[in-house]
């Protein structure tokens, strides 16, 4: 990584200084200089942007471009011979047909360049079986919610994470609502992306792509995820369904949690830290530590403390799981009008 940022600047250096000298368009020292450095960082842009299209991309691109200078070629023979007396005007409607021929190809054949069968071709193309999906998009939710920064760090997640902009005005406009409950949440978003992009096996990507006919976030969250053929990374429950009958994969960071939950079967033996009154009559409800509820009977007496318990049954409920179990504990807690009271002198 240091080796390719090394390259790009002493690249950028030399396109600098051959501009200096050579003063194109018979600029001046300084502001052929200046021109020189800005097309090359336009260069260094472009390469980075241009790693992130697929080869069936590129092909398509190439061949589009070709197919569109042919094209401009031929329609400028035309009007040559319809008007041979070489005006300017003749010469500068020939460069807009050439400039808009490419540029027509090029868009058009990379946008179709995903119909390509490279696989067909053999040798170096053999391995080009299709867009690996390796992309994984992040929305706005799953940002705030701030876990996927933990699962980065594990080393569970691998390809590149894509944040869209449109995500990013989104997670910028709750950063600064009046209200200092979604101010909050919007900065910690910003926070938790920061610290993702400063994870060392993690690759994080802005991408620009936009889609101006779509209002709704969640759909241009879908068409993106279909563009890039990756996945959407979410804990948005609606976002989930409508994506999956879009036929979008989608990693819900809810279901993965929910996963790796303790499986635990009647009967089995627990320690709870009874925290605080059930809804029933005698009940104490503690939590396991990942969350989990347990609701434990006859343990109303024991809040504040750690008792031994046993599970008597499991609900699987759409927010996860809740144990039910009764108290091991023997030991009686005398109560508060049963005991002594001090009495004046």
């Amino acid at each position: 990584m240091i080796e390719l940022v090394i390259v790009r600047i002493v690249f950028v250096a030399v396109l600098t200084a051959c501009a200096y000298f050579l003063r194109p368009f018979q600029a001046d020292g300084v502001w052929a200089a200046l021109g020189g450095l800005a097309f090359g960082g336009a260069i260094i842009v472009f390469e980075r942007r241009l790693k992130l299209v697929s080869l069936k991309r590129l092909i398509g691109g190439a061949i589009g471009s070709v197919a569109g200078i042919f094209g401009a070629f031929l329609m400028s023979l035309v009007i040559g011979r319809a008007a041979p007396d070489g005006s300017t005007t003749i010469h500068f409607i020939q460069i807009c047909i050439l400039l808009w021929m490419t540029y027509v190809g090029l868009v058009v054949g990379a946008s179709k360049g995903d119909m390509l069968n490279l696989a067909a071709l053999g040798g170096v193309f053999g391995g080009e079986k299709g867009p690996k999906k390796a992309f994984k998009i992040l929305d706005t939710s799953v940002i705030i919610d701030g876990r996927i920064a933990d699962v980065c760090e594990t080393g569970f997640l691998d390809g590149t994470l894509v944040v869209p902009q449109f995500v990013l005005r989104e997670l910028q406009y709750i950063a600064d609502s009046q209200d200092s409950l979604k101010r909050n949440r919007g900065r910690k978003g910003l926070d938790i992306l920061q610290r993702i992009k400063k994870g060392p096996d993690i690759k994080v990507v802005i991408s620009e792509a936009d889609f101006p006919e779509i209002k709704d976030v969640d759909m241009k969250l879908i068409e993106l995820a279909k563009q890039l053929v990756g996945k959407i990374i979410t804990n948005d429950f609606n976002l989930n369904k409508v994506a999956e009958l879009r036929g979008v994969q989608v990693l819900n960071i809810n279901s993965l949690a929910n996963s790796l939950k303790p499986v635990v079967l009647p009967g089995e033996a627990m320690k709870v830290f009874i925290l605080k009154e059930g809804k029933e009559a005698n009940q104490g409800v503690g939590y396991l530590d990942d969350g989990t509820m347990v609701v434990v009977d006859n343990a109303k007496r024991h809040i504040g403390r750690n008792i031994d318990i046993t599970v008597t049954s499991v609900l699987q409920t759409t927010a996860g799981k809740m144990f039910f179990g009764k108290s091991d504990t023997t030991e009686e807690a005398t109560p508060i009008d049963q005991r002594p009271r001090r009495t004046g002198a």
